[in-house]
């Protein structure tokens, strides 16, 4: 194997172990928001990304970057958050074809009892996950970061 197939196998070995990380991550993640708070990972996500914007509200695009979906699945989700009244779409007043979208009183509640949960489960996984060989590495840099 040459130099650049060397290089090239070190890069997949790091996509495939960051891959195996994020998996047993999310997994733990989504069964402890579920069980706790019948929240999945990206409702959290979202909830928290709304929680952490000045005035509480972000337009759809920017909303789909957060949780890394598409625009589409995006308003999936905020329609099912909204029907659980967890957060609201406000009109754009400069521009009627923006829609925003921001937290109610009761999606802060819930993201707040939620947030516990969620750092537990991260906190959980990750020393889990360090005593995996293949993963220690991956999780003492996440630590140093």
């Amino acid at each position: 194997m040459g130099i650049s197939n060397d290089a090239v196998e070190i890069r997949a070995q790091g996509w495939r172990r960051l891959a195996a990380l994020h998996g047993l991550i999310e997994t733990a993640l989504e069964r402890e928001l579920q069980a706790g708070h019948r929240l999945s990972v990206v409702e959290f996500t979202v909830l928290d990304a709304l929680s952490r914007q000045d005035g509480w509200h972000m337009r759809m695009q920017q909303l789909a970057r957060a949780a890394a979906l598409s625009s589409s699945a995006t308003t999936r989700l905020v329609t099912r958050l909204e029907d659980r009244g967890l957060l609201t779409r406000i009109l754009c007043a400069d521009d009627r074809r923006g829609i925003y979208t921001e937290l109610t009183a009761a999606g802060r509640e819930l993201l707040e009892q939620a947030r516990p949960t969620h750092d537990r489960a991260l906190e959980e996984s990750l020393a889990q996950a360090e005593q995996l060989p293949e993963l220690e590495t991956l999780v003492t840099a996440l630590h140093q970061a």
